[in-house]
């Protein structure tokens, strides 16, 4: 197991039942003592960031659901550090947050490639131990992440590829039923 920390995936097993991570796959940006910090790839938002920004009305840029806390809030990442002030780096070329105003310009003016910016609506955070608690018992399987599954194009394969990358046994655990009960 590859332990928890900025940059690292954190894959759901495939029979974890809450509704909040099931079969998703959690982009690590913080893992420290007081607490980890993270937003699901996975998960598309029923809204597009031109429904949330009123200065980008009619963008049909998705959104996606970082998380079930504070979900009145809108993060991002991102691979444009010479554009977007303020990024931090969590994985060798992808950056979390940063000036809000430069993304909304950038994008206002076609500066910026959609498929390089991933906008969260909230996020996935634990408190001190709670995510070590879970991945002792085994909640969670942790790889290393890549700028391929961050900004996957088709979000819904996101959790069955993150498994592949992880291979060999793992690869089997794609076609699980999500209750091996009504198989």
């Amino acid at each position: 197991m590859i332990e928890p920390g900025p940059g690292i995936l954190l894959i759901a097993d495939p029979f974890l039942k809450d509704p909040n991570f099931l079969r998703t796959v959690v982009f690590l940006c913080e893992h420290q003592s007081e607490g980890s910090f993270g937003f699901v790839l996975n998960r598309r938002y029923e809204q597009t960031l031109g429904d949330l920004i009123p200065e980008l009305d009619g963008s049909t840029i998705p959104v996606h659901y970082g998380g079930p806390v504070q979900p009145d809030t809108i993060h991002f990442l991102h691979q444009y550090p010479e554009l977007i002030p303020g990024g931090q780096e969590v994985l060798k070329g992808v950056y979390w947050g940063g000036d809000f105003d430069a993304v909304v310009n950038l994008l206002k003016n076609d500066g910026a490639d959609a498929t390089k910016i991933r906008f969260y609506i909230g996020y996935s955070g634990w408190s001190e131990g709670q995510l070590d608690g879970e991945l002792k018992e085994k909640t969670w399987l942790t790889a290393t992440a890549t700028r391929r599954l961050i900004f996957h194009s088709k979000y819904d394969e996101v959790w069955k590829d993150s498994l592949r990358h992880l291979g060999g046994d793992y690869e089997i655990m794609v076609n699980f039923p999500i209750d091996p009960q009504l198989n």
